[in-house]
């Protein structure tokens, strides 16, 4: 899993192929004139012979040497650093915009299954905490293995015997950074399901606080909420604790490579075989050479985390898109004759909802859809809007399959109003036309006339140019439903889809709209899904459901004459 995550991070990293060689060329020289450095130094202590025996003309000389050299590091370390975070946040920008875009593409039966707050966690916090990682190991990793790799060749080019000692003791911090790592990928993996757990428990409660505050339910959501964030911080101290171990330990093995170096070093100097001044230079790069398995292995422990992160939100790319058959009809403009041939359909295989269902539907009526919660009703509106797509049997309209018609050129046909309201960040007129140009301020106040908001609207601060939050704001149920209804007065499509349009809506506004909304479904098939068997008396057809067939069908005089189950609800009511 780990090797199939970082082959998909380096993809996304190749884009960027130039600025990376940029990077590691300025990571090379930032790494050979840091080795630079201790030469000049060793130099110059070579130069200090003993008291009243010093060249301070060569060792201002030196000095002069290793301030300029000193602020071209600095330079280059700037420039690597800005490079580096150009590359990093481009990838998550890059991973983010993919992952976002692959979620309009996945299905509502995913989007139903999961749980909102976790798959907001994996765009943003996960992508986050991929970002904290990749940004260590561009930063270090590169210098890292440069700085290895040179301090190498130095320290055999100066002495053979010592340079063994160090090689062959160093590996073992290696050894134990990749063993405590091994531990601690799956310690970030569940601290990664805890938080998503616990900003999908947060996005939840915030999202129901009404209800929560209207059953006293509190304490109860506090306690739950404990639970979970109790486990997020057994699973973050772990994951920290094994981490955190990765330094002192190769710190303890560095010390220990030192202390060697110094030693053999000590040895050398007294044999005669390596001035004072040789021995500076070999600990400095004996430091130099231990210091980025130090690095290396922080970087490790990071990138646990970021991998174990990075897991998640590739899991969310991987899965599958919404199937789309091929597309038949690029130009698809329909008159409303829909006819529905055995369909049957499901969201659960093993219970069986909609089963061989029949329907014919001429251009232009109004067809209602009454029965008891559960009956298939919703159902049968989100097989016509292609939210799900039937199991067996087909849905045509006009004579087309709508499987082989483009989702969105299918749905641009059909205005929807739910019972739920959706509203976004932004004014009011932006609400109503969703965004799009072309529309007067004459044609947006006639549709709000219609929908009996433009009274409301005006009250407003700024009228339509008001600006309200998501979902509404302070507006009520009603006023929301209101502006969702003048949206389809203003596009008016050629088919129409009411799902309890008017439920939170006073009877004396209701009664207008509904007048409205006789007018606007002249000459348009109009699909009317209502509890209130009241709003539905002017249908061309009412069909009554249960259990996911049509057991009763006809207009509201023919139902109430069989005397049968329409009767019975329409009486109750």
């Amino acid at each position: 899993m780990k090797k199939n995550t970082l082959r998909k991070v380096l993809a996304y990293a190749s884009r960027y192929n130039f600025l990376i060689v940029i990077s590691m060329l300025l990571a090379v020289a930032t790494a050979l004139l840091s080795l630079y450095v201790p030469i000049l130094a060793g130099r110059a202590i070579d130069f200090i012979v003993g008291k009243d025996n010093v060249d301070f003309s060569a060792v201002s000389q030196i000095l002069m040497r290793m301030l300029i050299t000193v602020l071209i590091i600095a330079f280059a370390q700037w420039n690597m650093n800005r490079i580096n975070n150009r590359i990093t946040f481009s990838v998550v920008r890059d991973v983010r915009k993919d992952a976002f875009a692959h979620l309009q593409k996945l299905p509502l039966s995913y989007i139903d299954s999961k749980q909102t707050g976790d798959i907001v966690s994996r765009i943003i916090t996960d992508v986050d905490q991929f970002a904290d990682g990749l940004l260590l190991g561009f930063s270090q990793l590169f210098t890292g293995v440069v700085t290895i790799a040179g301090t190498l060749v130095f320290m055999f080019y100066l002495s053979f015997r010592i340079a063994i000692v160090v090689v062959v003791l160093t590996p073992l911090s290696l050894l134990l950074a990749r063993f405590i790592a091994s531990k601690s990928f799956s310690q970030f993996k569940e601290q990664s399901v805890a938080r998503a757990d616990q900003t999908s428990f947060v996005d939840e409660m915030i999202g129901s606080l009404t209800v929560v505050k209207a059953f006293a339910h509190e304490d109860e959501n506090l306690e739950e909420f404990d639970v979970i964030n109790d486990r997020l911080e057994k699973t973050g101290v772990m994951a920290t604790f094994i981490s955190s171990l990765t330094n002192p330990g190769t710190r303890f093995i560095n010390n220990i490579v030192y202390a060697a170096v110094a030693l053999f070093g000590a040895f050398a100097c007294l044999a005669g075989g390596m001035t004072v001044g040789g021995l500076t230079i070999f600990l400095s790069y004996a430091n130099q050479y231990t210091k980025p398995f130090n690095e290396i292995s922080g970087v490790v422990t990071e990138l646990q985390n970021a991998l174990a992160c990075a897991g998640r939100v590739f899991a969310l790319m991987e899965e599958k898109a919404e199937d789309e058959a091929p597309v038949l009809e690029e130009d698809f403009t329909p008159e409303g004759n829909v006819k529905i041939s055995d369909v049957s359909f499901s969201y659960d295989k093993e219970r069986p909802l909609i089963e061989d269902l029949d329907l014919d539907i001429k251009k232009g009526q109004r067809v209602a859809i009454v029965g008891p919660t559960g009956s298939g009703k919703t159902t049968l509106i989100n097989l016509l809007m292609r939210f799900y797509d039937v199991d067996m049997g087909s849905i045509e309209v006009d004579g087309r399959d709508i499987r082989f018609i483009d989702r969105s050129l299918l749905r641009s046909n059909i205005g929807m109003v739910l019972q739920e309201t959706w509203l976004r960040s932004g004014t009011v007129r932006d609400n109503i036309t969703l965004g799009r140009e072309g529309f007067t301020q004459e044609e947006i106040t006639q549709a709000a006339k219609a929908a009996h908001a433009h009274s409301f609207i005006k009250r407003l601060p700024q009228g339509y140019d008001t600006v309200i939050s998501e979902n509404g704001g302070t507006l009520s149920q009603g006023q929301k439903q209101l502006l969702c209804i003048t949206r389809v007065m203003l596009h008016i499509p050629p088919m129409l889809i009411l799902d309890e349009a008017t439920s939170s809506i006073d009877t004396r506004t209701e009664i207008r709209i509904q007048k409205a909304f006789n007018r606007m479904m002249q000459g348009r098939t109009s699909f009317i899904v209502a509890h209130r068997l009241s709003t539905i008396r002017e249908a061309d057809v009412i069909l009554v459901m249960k259990d996911g067939h049509i057991i009763e069908k006809g207009s509201h005089t023919e139902l109430m004459e069989k005397k049968g189950f329409y009767s019975e609800l329409y009486n109750a009511q």
